[in-house]
């Protein structure tokens, strides 16, 4: 019997199809951060909104107001993202920025042109708030462990690639007639948002969500669809057991919503502290001055360098072409150098580039001032390949199961927050302090290294079940958590339940109840003795005093459970080998 499908496809060519879709969530997201950078000061706009004509704060109101639209659809996720599901919280993500694109582009003049482009903007933005919010976590729960940096990261990096389009038909766009160099650039937002809503139409929901609701039915065809299993097989079975074992470890099987106050626990778990280290680094991202360099770049060089408008906007396209190249590098490094080297690495980078910038500018000299290029051009380096995709990956690995769609969502709502202040207030700076924006930035800059350097613990290469042990590590032996990442050695399958054991993670999340979990796990070793056609207990090898292996409530493997299918299959058998 075939494993069912969707689209007509199963196996790998349908993940790639759920990837796809995905991605492209992400570059229109990332279009969107370009396209007005290329139009805000077009005298073309500025004759259809004179409001926007050398005004600095209308400037960044009209650009900024988008931003505070992301925000109310994150918010708006945090609330109802578990009970509307991932699927159609991404359908009707697009749909909302679809409806804002309409209404931006349909704006007439003498018709108070300017308030229906603003609120188009929020509409716009309350869609992209939606699927940035969403996008990552049914990313993560539809593939494989052993691909969830790499994929995170991508998403991240077409983000530069969106950017790229926007900034190249923005040029292309100002040679044309009036309407088409601003209304187009808008109105081809379009055909990125129809890509979303059509596939995913046809795309399978995530089989966590599915469970978590108890459609058990349903999550079955998923799994079997999405790994290419026949419905029903015993390696599809298993994986739905594995999941629901996760899910009443953690109290979220038959729990339609996670509580919002579970983000605010401490102890072993460490919610409260996980949700505030993926939250900063999307802090970070924001106050260390991207969007003010993406958003503002043909300004910054018509205001501070001296370029006119045409160069500027030349040069805004050469510096998204080293923005996209960069941005790739993460791809390929993200696994080998490790989280913290990496954010470290970039925020040094990015402050020594705005120091390159800021020294360039005192003088005023305009000869001088073209070395400020070369500042914004090796920033835009070193955050394409770093700070761009991490603080998207940082949060989706560091926030546990139980939290970590309503984390990933709070974390977005400070991504947008702090971007709607940063892409607010840089006109502002640039036209009052100068160069002083970019001293600013450089200070804040150097300013995350100390903060990441003694608080966030190293997530490469681990599991999301082991940096739950490290968490409970740090806390049991009260010890600093990037100690206790340094110090846990990279664990086997099944090493793991030992150490899970030792700091009181078996099978459970805040409470020391353990029923439920032992009734499931009955349940999937049956299973396991049926599909394998044996069973047994492994001694544990690990440090020494960890406890043997033996009957009651097994840990999920999580990485499996919540990353992929099939990880789980493998973890379970070399636990019985």
């Amino acid at each position: 019997m075939a494993p069912p499908k969707f689209m007509g496809l199963s196996g790998r060519p349908l993940s790639m199809m759920v990837s796809a879709v995905a991605t492209t969530g992400f570059l229109l997201f990332g279009y969107d951060q370009g396209v007005m950078s290329g139009i805000i000061t077009a005298p073309a706009f500025n004759k259809m909104f004179p409001e926007t004509k050398d005004n600095s704060t209308m400037q960044g109101f009209v650009t900024a107001i988008y931003e505070i639209g992301c925000l109310a659809g994150a918010m708006f996720m945090l609330w109802a993202g578990d009970l509307l599901g991932r699927r159609r919280g991404i359908i009707a993500g697009a749909s909302i920025m679809l409806i804002g694109v309409i209404i931006q582009v349909a704006t007439v003049k003498d018709k108070n042109p300017l308030a229906q482009l603003i609120v188009g903007r929020v509409v716009m933005g309350v869609g992209n708030g939606m699927n940035t919010s969403t996008i990552p976590t049914y990313q993560a729960e539809c593939s494989k462990t052993s691909n969830r940096g790499l994929l995170i990261c991508i998403e991240g990096g077409v983000i530069a690639f969106g950017t790229l389009i926007a900034y190249w038909l923005d040029y292309g766009a100002s040679y044309g007639p009036d309407d088409l160099v601003w209304r187009f650039p808008i109105a081809f937002q379009v055909i990125f948002a129809v890509l979303i809503i059509f596939p995913m139409m046809f795309l399978p929901e995530s089989p966590r969500w599915l469970l978590s609701h108890q459609r058990e039915a349903e999550a079955d065809r998923v799994i079997a669809a999405i790994r290419g299993y026949e419905e029903g097989s015993p390696e599809a079975v298993l994986e739905r057991n594995l999941i629901v074992d996760s899910l009443r470890a953690s109290g979220g099987y038959g729990q339609k919503s996670t509580p919002v106050k579970a983000l605010f626990t401490h102890g072993k778990t460490q919610h409260f502290r996980r949700m505030l280290l993926g939250s900063s680094a999307q802090f970070f991202q924001q106050v260390g001055g991207c969007n003010a360099v993406i958003y503002y770049f043909p300004i910054l060089f018509e205001e501070s360098i001296g370029t006119d408008h045409n160069m500027s906007l030349l040069l805004g396209g050469v510096n998204m072409i080293v923005y996209s190249i960069f941005a790739t590098t993460s791809w390929f490094i993200v696994e080998r150098v490790g989280r913290r080297k990496m954010f470290l690495i970039g925020s040094l980078g990015q402050s020594l580039s705005m120091v390159i910038t800021f020294a360039c500018l005192i003088d005023g000299k305009e000869m001088t001032a073209r070395g400020a290029a070369v500042g914004l051009f090796t920033y835009i380096a070193f955050f394409g390949a770093t700070w761009l995709p991490l603080p998207w990956l940082y949060p989706a690995e560091v926030n546990p199961i139980k939290t970590r769609a309503k984390a990933n969502a709070v974390s977005t709502c400070v991504n947008w927050l702090f971007n709607f202040v940063i892409v607010m207030v840089t006109p502002i700076m640039v036209s009052n302090i100068g160069w002083g924006t970019y001293l600013f930035f450089a200070a804040t800059n150097a300013c995350f290294i100390p903060v990441i350097y003694f608080f966030y613990p190293e997530t490469a290469k681990r599991s999301l079940e082991e940096i739950d042990i490290i968490f409970a590590k740090g806390h049991a032996e009260k010890m600093s958590y990037v100690r206790a990442a340094k110090e846990l050695p990279h664990l086997q399958p099944e090493e793991i339940e030992g150490y899970a054991r030792k700091y009181g993670l078996v099978g459970h999340g805040e409470s020391d109840s353990s029923t439920e979990v032992g009734t499931i796990g009955d349940e999937r070793r049956d299973v396991e003795k049926n599909f394998s056609g044996q069973s047994g207990n492994t001694t544990n090898s690990s440090d020494e005093g960890l406890p043997d292996r033996g009957p009651g409530p097994s840990v999920v493997d999580e990485g499996g459970v919540e990353s992929g299918f099939g990880d789980g299959v493998n973890a379970s058998r070399k636990a019985d080998n």
